[in-house]
């Protein structure tokens, strides 16, 4: 430590396949990180996947409710580190089927999984980081069907656009307290060891979603607009450290996807 306590970044769905290349990519960058996921069990052996890491610290915690959100708001208040940035990778479970064919209660379930968590974490977090100098940044981790719609997923599509349009809406309500708000649309599936076989050739991994989101908090969210497309020349190793007091990982050679 050089004396002075360096601001840390809160991966929301940390514990999850894009939520690990998130915290992988933070510390490759030097960044003190802090992951929160649901699962205490998954968060250990997060932990222990980094173990060799000082800029690794893991809560337990969820923003699936407002009183769980609200929880989460309250520790990180009484953190000693200051929270610099909020990346949230929240997602849930991928239900194949159309529109038509399932009931309407079908698709309320898809946008209490997939959308109101982020609303939630939200309404919460972003007055941890108002009034920052320089401002602080929140970063939503977009799905690929948000602009059009994929065949067969009916359901996730929708929410996928909402989630749009809510990062559209908290961006511009987001400046009116100096954080800059954005979502990074990650356009096509992430590459994982269980679609491997199949996965095509511009499927990027979580990795280098991890440090496209990287490059955004390191640039200061540039270009500031709502929604910032994931394209692979953004995400290379870094060159400089982002927030850092630790001195850098070897991470990539440790995560492969």
């Amino acid at each position: 430590m050089n004396g002075t306590v360096r601001p840390e970044v809160l991966v929301l769905g940390a514990t999850g396949q894009v939520g690990a290349g998130i915290v992988g990519a933070l510390l490759e960058a030097g960044s003190p990180v802090l992951a929160v996921g649901r699962d205490p069990a998954k968060l250990v052996k997060l932990a222990g996947h980094f173990s060799d890491e000082p800029g690794l610290d893991v809560l337990a915690g969820s923003v699936a409710s407002e009183d769980e959100a609200q929880w989460l708001a309250a520790t990180l208040r009484g953190r000693q580190r200051p929270l610099r940035a909020v990346i949230a990778s929240l997602a849930g479970p991928v239900e194949r089927g159309r529109l038509l064919d399932r009931p309407a209660d079908v698709l309320a379930r898809t946008l209490e999984h997939n959308l109101l968590p982020h609303l939630t974490a939200a309404r919460h977090l972003l007055p941890l980081l108002a009034g920052r100098e320089p401002a602080a940044q929140y970063l939503l981790i977009g799905p690929p069907c948000s602009e059009r719609p994929w065949a067969g997923y009916g359901h996730e599509s929708v929410a996928a656009a909402a989630q749009r349009m809510l990062a559209q809406a908290l961006h511009a309500e987001a400046r009116g307290v100096g954080v800059r708000l954005q979502m990074l649309a990650v356009d096509h599936p992430v590459r994982t060891p269980a679609n491997e076989g199949h996965a095509c050739a511009e499927w990027p991994t979580a990795l280098a979603v991890g440090r496209t989101a990287v490059d955004l908090l390191a640039r200061g969210g540039l270009p500031l607009r709502p929604v910032v497309h994931f394209g692979a020349n953004h995400a290379p190793p870094p060159v400089t450290t982002l927030y850092s007091d630790f001195s850098s990982s070897s991470y990539p050679q440790r995560l492969s996807s």
